[in-house]
């Protein structure tokens, strides 16, 4: 069993909520971001999502963006991230870390040499944005003989059998994107996501966490009932910049259970 797998079934004994947080690798330069992990992790983060930074983050919104754009400006590469998540993997071995970028960096670095030294790092999957399903099987065959999993992403537009088809293959979560648009702009009603959700359990086993636009206890309590964990990304890097990052990370996982 991964760690991903014994993740969701800790917090499924224990009657919790996941709560899934998304931070980018060298925001605002290395140390700092490592440092504002190592906090969202200590507070009751369950997954980390490692965000790679990248010059046209185009599903992002302006906070995410801005988050890496900072980071490239301080230097930060994909190297560099894998380094940070062997360090993190060093001291929280059980927590569950997917890599979560876009795909120009993973090709540029070579995909059977990415796949090999994130898993070596400590890395449990990927979540490549832009990658469509057709076209991943180039990186996928390098994912397998590591362990690494394949996080699907799912929006509200995507039809019954393209869903189906996105998850025949998934593993690790399901990531369910409560909104259309781009990260951080707009949350979705419960009662709609209720909805979503329990049309993807009819195509998939697999845990389901749902994100964009969360920024609240309140908010995550609400669209968390309908599935098995929360994504918050843009909420978290507002709160890092304003000091108030370990606040926020408890008031998501006081809601949440």
């Amino acid at each position: 069993m991964n760690r991903i797998e014994s993740t969701f079934d800790k917090l499924k004994a224990e009657g919790r909520k996941g709560l899934v947080g998304y931070l980018t690798a060298g925001d605002p330069d290395v140390a700092t971001s490592e440092a504002r992990m190592r906090t969202a992790l200590d507070h009751g983060v369950d997954i980390l999502e490692v965000g790679v930074p990248f010059s046209d983050p185009t599903a992002d919104g302006p906070t995410i963006q801005a988050a890496s754009f900072r980071a490239l400006q301080s230097g930060m590469d994909l190297p560099q991230t894998l380094a940070l998540i062997a360090r993190l993997r060093a001291d929280y071995a059980e927590v569950p870390i997917v890599i979560f970028g876009y795909l120009n960096p993973f090709f540029a670095y070579g995909y059977e040499r990415f796949c090999r030294d994130a898993a070596a790092a400590g890395a449990d999957a990927l979540l490549v944005v832009d990658l469509p399903y057709e076209e991943s099987e180039e990186l996928r065959q390098h994912m397998r003989p590591v362990g690494l999993e394949f996080i699907p992403l799912i929006a509200p537009t995507t039809p019954p059998q393209r869903a189906a088809t996105l998850l025949a293959d998934a593993g690790g979560f399901v990531y369910y994107i409560m909104v259309t648009g781009v990260t951080g702009t707009s949350a979705a009603e419960a009662g709609d996501v209720q909805t979503h959700v329990e049309r993807l359990r009819r195509a998939t086993s697999l845990p389901i966490a749902v994100g964009f636009g969360v920024d609240s206890g309140a908010q995550a309590r609400a669209v968390g009932e309908a599935a098995e964990a929360v994504v918050v990304g843009s909420a978290l890097i507002n709160a890092a910049r304003e000091d108030r990052l370990a606040a926020l990370v408890d008031d998501l996982r006081g809601a949440l259970g």
